[in-house]
């Protein structure tokens, strides 16, 4: 099927679904110039992401931990939601029934408006306790350490799902849920790798959605998508919702 052609029997699908969920990844936010945080300068060239996002590193040293969190919030600080973001604003404002799971930890989507998102990986603007397991909304750049539970007083962490920890009960468990009653489900700039967001497409399709990948470049879950549109989130969104808003 041809770019217009799939553009265009997308935005039926859209146009007619009764119950959308959406999957974000990497993709949607690089059009923000949000970095990767692999240790790209100075004093983090010493570290990889997976010696420091770890329960682990945080027990052994949690005040290096938090000065690596406000770098990368200082970085993340400076970009802002594209039109993709504020696209599935207006897609969600739209749709009968919608869920958007995202594999972002940015807060991007939050910003540029999106109400239902389920965030699978946590979020950089959020900490929670270790002591009471509260879950507040903290933007201190740079975080002043030792970070404090208002409730509490416990030590805060990030809210980030750290490597060798399992993803939030709650969150993954309404994923499934919306995954197993939508009709149509449109995964952006995700690259079909890290589980469990890689099997959600299949799980849709097994109960009955239309699958739909929007991405620059083929990945692992192409061969099983219903439409593959292949192209940037911010090129391709406000194509895709012109029936729908």
């Amino acid at each position: 099927m041809s770019f217009k052609k799939d553009i265009q029997r997308t935005q039926e699908l859209l146009a007619s679904s009764k119950s959308l969920v959406v999957l974000t990844g990497a993709g949607i936010s690089a059009d923000s110039n949000v970095p990767t945080f692999r240790g790209e300068e100075g004093l983090w060239n010493q570290y990889r992401a997976e010696d420091l996002a770890t329960p682990e590193a945080f027990s052994r040293d949690p005040k290096l931990v938090w000065e690596w969190y406000s770098w990368r919030r200082k970085l993340v600080a400076v970009s802002q939601p594209n039109i993709a973001h504020t696209t599935l604003v207006h897609l969600e404002e739209h749709s009968f029934s919608f869920a958007l799971i995202t594999q972002n930890v940015d807060g991007l989507h939050d910003e540029a408006g999106s109400k239902n998102i389920l965030e699978l990986h946590g979020n950089i603007w959020k900490v929670r306790c270790t002591s009471c397991s509260q879950i507040s909304e903290n933007r201190e750049i740079p975080v002043v350490f030792p970070p404090e539970c208002k409730v509490c007083g416990g030590l805060l962490r990030p809210h980030i799902i750290w490597f060798g920890e399992s993803l939030d009960h709650f969150v993954l468990d309404k994923s499934f849920e919306v995954l197993k009653s939508c009709d149509v489900l449109l995964v952006v700039g995700t690259s079909g790798i890290v589980q469990p967001a890689a099997s959600f497409s299949a799980i849709a399709k097994e109960y009955g959605a239309c699958t739909i990948e929007v991405n620059p470049n083929p990945t692992p879950l192409s061969n099983q998508m219903d439409i593959v549109i292949n192209g940037k989130a911010k090129d391709v969104m406000p194509l895709l919702v012109s029936l729908v808003i």
